[in-house]
């Protein structure tokens, strides 16, 4: 529990998808500092002793629950909801999974996959991948967002000018998230938590794992947001910075194929230099590399980049 927290919002007021018609969990102040109790991304259907075989298993309709909603008092349409992200309290097992049909490879790798993950909670130590990959930690709120304007319920998965579903790793500890508000109170939740993700989340999962969340909700008024915006403490890359990267590119007139392309080249890299199953490269190009989109003005060709720290491996 949190002694500093004005709320706790526990695990069992969770709810999947986003609606503006679900019932507050709680009402809150401007300013109030709040627990959240977070499942991760499969809902608790996967646990420390999951094998492949339980990928079948899952419920889809069980994917992805945020804690929540929370009434902000006070908070109308126009405004922009602030979030600053105190901390994260892991709590040390996650997975990465390869779910066929879903993620950027997925015409490659249509067979399903899992890796669960055992780490130190308390000094966040870089999680063994394997017998030889360390992968540096780095928790954040995966699914962090406000309930959109239109009625009925709408799916959780992709991101909206709202939030939701963003996967942007940066959003940890130390960083203020600003998020447009578009009903009364602004129905916020959180959930989808991460112990570490590269930029991209190539194969569509991360160490996904369950963890606390304590975070503080404020408004800034009539700020006419359009889209989340974000302001980070510090720096966002110097746990993975240490000894470089191996870089790949895709290159061409399609950023959704040069994207394919450039992680594709990264996993026939990495399982061709470390003899690992090319969809454990996969996996692992997920958790801990990153896509960037390097040069977008020299038409017809556009350069897409695959980062991948070799810290993971020396």
């Amino acid at each position: 529990m949190c002694n500093s927290c004005d709320y706790t919002i526990h695990g069992r007021h969770h709810h999947f998808g986003w609606d503006n018609s679900f019932a507050p969990a709680e009402r809150v102040a401007p300013g109030s500092t709040i627990e959240f109790q977070c499942l991760d991304a499969g809902g608790g259907q996967l646990k420390p002793d999951s094998t492949v075989a339980d990928i079948a298993k899952l419920d889809f309709g069980q994917i992805n629950p945020v804690t929540g909603p929370i009434f902000v008092e006070g908070a109308e349409p126009g405004d922009a909801l602030k979030v600053t992200i105190e901390l994260f309290k892991p709590s040390g097992f996650g997975w990465t999974a390869n779910i066929p049909g879903f993620g950027l490879l997925a015409d490659d790798f249509k067979e399903p996959a899992l890796n669960i993950w055992k780490y130190d909670a308390a000094s966040l130590e870089p999680a063994l991948f394997g017998k030889n990959a360390r992968v540096p930690l780095k928790p954040f709120a995966g699914t962090i967002g406000n309930a959109p304007a239109e009625k009925g319920h709408h799916s959780v998965v992709p991101p909206r000018r709202v939030g939701g579903n963003l996967d942007i790793r940066d959003l940890a500890a130390g960083t203020t998230l600003y998020l447009p508000v578009e009903v009364a109170g602004a129905l916020f939740s959180v959930g989808d938590t991460h112990a570490a993700q590269g930029d991209g989340e190539v194969c569509g999962t991360a160490i996904e794992s369950p963890m606390d969340v304590v975070l503080k909700l404020d408004l800034v008024k009539d700020a006419r947001l359009k889209t989340p915006r974000f302001t980070t403490s510090g720096p966002v890359t110097r746990h993975l910075d240490a000894k470089g990267y191996e870089v790949t590119t895709g290159i061409g007139p399609d950023l959704m194929a040069g994207a394919r392309e450039a992680v594709a080249q990264m996993v026939d890299l990495l399982a061709g230099r470390y003899k690992i199953d090319p969809v454990e490269a996969y996996m692992l190009a997920s958790v801990c590399g990153d896509l960037r989109i390097s040069e977008i003005v020299d038409m017809p060709n556009w350069v897409v980049s695959f980062y991948f720290p070799r810290c993971v491996f020396e």
